[in-house]
């Protein structure tokens, strides 16, 4: 019985592993590679050293309707031409559950941040559109997103073009604009699954003279 179960077990990871879909999953948890590059915005240079993190989520069911869960969390640094990938993922989730979207998060002391302080992809894209534009098949080919605006106090679903998978992030000056850039750790995500952000963001705070983050 052992034996068959982790033969079935084995094979539906193969099926999700080699399943073009990326749509939400029950019990096989899968994610495509994805694959960007993070530039200067104004000098178009590449940005070597930013962090970049990867947070694979759930939505687990419960009474109350559910909630959303760490799967796994994953981080790296660009190389000396801004890029950065990380490979598919596929693992097995609690049958009260499903697949949710994937977050990430990039930053590098004296930069803008993503997703909070960018050139592109722009404003206003929801947490599913973040995913699909870090799709490797995708990188480096132009298209147009879905982005909601605010237009005349109203908010508006409007289409604006990208280069799928390019970080442009803005060099800031001001203590503001830096402090303001610095990202907020996904929660109950401690320095042991993310040390190469947390030193980004101490090197930050203690450039400032703030407290350091655990």
């Amino acid at each position: 019985m052992r034996k068959l179960s982790f033969t079935v077990i084995m094979a539906m990871l193969l099926i999700a592993g080699h399943s073009a879909s990326t749509s939400a999953g029950w019990l096989i948890f899968h994610k495509p590679e994805f694959k960007g590059k993070v530039i200067d915005a104004e000098t178009k240079a590449p940005i070597t050293g930013a962090v970049v993190v990867v947070v694979y989520y759930k939505h687990v069911y419960n009474p109350a309707g559910g909630k959303s869960s760490v799967v796994k969390v994953k981080e790296t640094l660009t190389d000396d031409n801004g890029m950065f990938s990380f490979p598919s993922y596929t693992t097995i989730i609690h049958p009260f559950s499903r697949e949710d979207d994937a977050d990430f998060t990039i930053y590098k002391p004296g930069y803008g941040s993503f997703p909070r302080i960018r050139k592109s992809p722009p404003s206003g894209i929801s947490t599913d559109t973040k995913e699909r534009f870090f799709w490797a098949k995708k990188f480096g080919k132009q298209g147009e997103i879905r982005v909601t605006v605010k237009t005349g106090g109203e908010w508006k679903d409007t289409k604006q073009k990208v280069i799928f998978g390019v970080v442009e992030l803005p060099a800031l000056k001001t203590r503001k604009e830096r402090l303001d850039a610095i990202p907020g750790a996904p929660t109950d995500i401690t320095s042991k699954e993310l040390p190469l952000l947390f030193k980004a963001m101490n090197r930050e705070n203690n450039h400032f003279g703030l407290g350091i983050v655990k």
